[in-house]
């Protein structure tokens, strides 16, 4: 009796054994499911926010930058077109007059004595730009150019049709003798041809040549 008793002793602790055994495996294994659990659903998360990420970075920024500098480029365009046109308007586009736009007639004056005065008209159909100060009168028999006399005038538009005035001293009172002379010599600047102009009411007696800038006025031409 003692021999079968050992072995259902032995039978019931190897049963137990196998029981924890088996209570250790499912345990382990249910831990191993548990580890890897998180790392399954840390990757998806992982994975959401790098696309979370990247939207703002590839789209919102490329946008408003492409919006930003279509205002700029726009805003900066107007001034710049607009800048020639502001320095066009400052001489209206007129060119300067040539000696061969006007006409001239040179008649000798009653006051003062011994001059004469210039009158000036713009034969073309466009208005030029009158260059007031640098008239050059040649009279024959005379050295060189006559001298510039009077305040300086400015240049202006001279229209089609209008005169501008000169007075021009060909003797002084106090001087005896001289050449006589029946024309002069007009160009509106020292590198044109000049135009000979007959004297009305002439000849006159020259010993000294002078000449006026071109003024809006017979009356102001006269003055010196």
């Amino acid at each position: 009796m003692a021999y079968t008793a050992r072995p259902r002793r032995t039978t019931m602790v190897l049963a137990t054994l196998s029981l924890g055994v088996m209570a250790l495996t499912a345990c382990n294994g249910d831990g191993e499911k548990d580890s890897a659990a998180p790392s399954a659903s840390s990757s998806p998360s992982g994975v959401g926010a790098g696309k979370g990420s990247a939207a703002p970075s590839t789209s919102a920024p490329s946008d408003g930058g492409k919006a930003d500098g279509d205002s700029a480029g726009s805003g900066g365009s107007t001034p710049q077109a607009s800048a020639p046109a502001a320095d066009d308007g400052q001489d209206g586009g007129v060119g300067m007059c040539e000696t061969t736009d006007l006409s001239y007639n040179v008649t000798v004056a009653s006051k003062p004595v011994n001059h004469a005065l210039l009158k000036a008209t713009n034969k073309s159909s466009d208005s030029c730009l009158l260059p007031a100060n640098d008239l050059v009168i040649t009279i024959p028999g005379l050295d060189g150019a006559a001298e510039h006399a009077g305040p300086e005038g400015k240049d202006w538009i001279l229209k089609s049709g209008e005169s501008a005035y000169a007075g021009i001293l060909f003797a002084r009172a106090d001087t005896e003798g001289g050449k006589t002379a029946d024309k002069v010599e007009i160009a509106l600047t020292a590198s044109e041809s000049p135009a000979t102009v007959p004297i009305n009411d002439g000849p006159v007696t020259v010993n000294d040549g002078q000449v006026t800038s071109f003024f809006g006025t017979a009356e102001d031409a006269l003055t010196y």
